[in-house]
């Protein structure tokens, strides 16, 4: 016998992600930033109630009273004023908007983007294309498309910039909404508080692409990370003029590694030539040749990942 289930619960369906894909929702938090941005959705729903459980109940009975049961409601022609329902009606919402300004201006400060979350974070550069992201690991000596490796329990502080149009940056699962553009940097904290895979995504539309543009964030143990590091050094390919090229052609993660001979995106690890490479894609952009980029001293040894302190 076949079934189906309602329209109602076939779309609440369709918002919970399978067990096994990637982490994508806010609602899900896997952060603190994501927890507190969850716990401030949740109190700002629960208050509007206070506002919208009335009128959907007294709505009904409204019509219904003078609808159906005006022969027992009261008919006053000379009626037009009530301090008790002006009280009523403009006091409860004007007590309503002044806890949420104020719990919003609060948080607002708690949340801010550019708020280090705590010591010894690691760096992690971030740059936008057209239809993919470079994570550039300056304290370890590599690079990644479309793949964040982070480690559980440290704080991560992101410096973001775009070398073609203006995109979004966001990771529902651990924190929020900042945007990235040419020429400009903005900042990003955020903390793992769990392992586990979340979804990534720029949410600015900026082209056929666009819908492609999506990135994993993978927070592992420090164990772990520190094993990730090592096969990711090992396993590194040059980043050359002909990998800044495949960066800047328009296409995903998947074209740049067919672009440039690889078995897929997985493959698509590298070793940094210089140590300021955000701070020259940055100040350059995408004028700038690829040689120019990449041309310069050598960067140094890279340390070993820090350990959160206890």
């Amino acid at each position: 016998m076949r079934t189906s289930l309602p329209p109602v619960l076939l779309a609440l369906s369709l918002l919970v992600p399978p067990a096994h894909a990637t982490q994508l929702s806010f609602l899900k938090p896997a952060g603190p930033v994501a927890a507190a941005q969850s716990g401030h959705f949740w109190f700002v729903i629960i208050a509007m109630l206070v506002v919208v459980v009335p009128v959907f109940i007294l709505t009904p009975i409204i019509l219904w009273r003078y609808r159906y049961g005006r022969r027992n409601a009261s008919y006053r022609p000379e009626w037009s004023f009530s301090w008790g329902w002006e009280i009523l009606l403009w006091g409860g919402p004007i007590v309503l908007i002044l806890i949420l300004g104020t719990v919003l201006w609060a948080e607002t400060g708690q949340l801010d983007p550019y708020k280090p979350l705590g010591p010894h974070p690691l760096r992690v550069d971030v740059v936008g294309y057209d239809w993919k992201w470079l994570f550039i690991y300056p304290d370890l000596g590599i690079a990644t498309v479309d793949k964040l490796e982070i480690p559980v329990g440290r704080p991560v502080a992101l410096r973001l910039t775009s070398d073609t149009v203006m995109q979004s940056f966001l990771i529902p699962a651990l924190a929020g909404q900042i945007y990235a553009m040419q020429g400009m940097r903005t900042k990003l904290n955020l903390e793992a508080s769990q392992a586990g895979a979340f979804l990534g995504e720029n949410t600015q539309y900026n082209g056929t692409g666009f819908h492609a543009q999506k990135f994993t964030t993978t927070a592992a143990s420090a164990d772990d990370f520190r094993k990730w590091v090592g096969s990711a050094r090992a396993g590194a390919h040059a980043l050359s003029p002909a990998v800044i090229h495949a960066l800047e052609t328009k296409g995903t993660d998947k074209d740049m590694a067919r672009g440039l001979h690889l078995g897929g995106p997985s493959d698509l690890v590298f070793r940094l030539p210089v140590a300021d490479l955000f701070t020259r894609i940055l100040r350059d952009g995408p004028a700038a040749p690829a040689h120019a980029l990449l041309a310069g001293s050598p960067i140094a040894a890279p340390a070993a990942p820090k350990q959160k302190a206890d």
